[in-house]
């Protein structure tokens, strides 16, 4: 079966069965592989992207609950928002291992879209879905509070 949406930006088709995760679809069938698989449980973050700007985890959600939406990876990220994030991240020396920082930069994003001064409680909540098993939460915190200031 062909799920069409669009995939950073671009209309695509993408022959999978309606209920593959979207996860696998756009790893496997788009061969994105920004997007990381962590627990399989959405409870990690890992594979958080955006569907019509809003950001979900893609490892549970059926590709057919995004048929016609609108879907953007880590690859496909861009705007004021997403320049600020990447310049932060970068600056204050954000990530250690990596593995998670795809699902938290897209998070980050999807806040700083919403508040363009987000308070730590709001960083908190709006992050709180996003593991990190480096600890990296201090530094994740400054760079979206970076973030933020430089967007100003």
């Amino acid at each position: 079966m062909a799920v069409s949406l669009t995939l950073n930006g671009s209309r695509v088709n993408l022959n999978v069965d309606s209920s593959v995760p979207l996860l696998w679809a756009i790893r496997e069938s788009a061969g994105l592989t920004g997007t990381k698989f962590g627990c399989g449980i959405a409870q990690c973050g890992a594979c958080t992207v955006h569907v019509d700007g809003r950001p979900v985890r893609s490892c549970l959600l059926p590709i057919s609950a995004v048929a016609g939406k609108a879907v953007t990876t880590i690859e496909g990220v861009s705007g004021p928002a997403a320049l600020a994030v990447r310049d932060a991240w970068e600056k204050l020396d954000v990530v250690q291992c990596g593995y998670c920082q795809s699902g938290q930069i897209m998070s980050a994003i999807a806040l700083l879209n919403d508040k363009h001064d987000p308070s730590d409680a709001e960083i908190d909540a709006a992050m709180s879905g996003n593991i990190c098993r480096c600890g990296t939460y201090v530094r994740i915190r400054a760079a979206i509070h970076e973030a933020a200031r430089t967007r100003k």
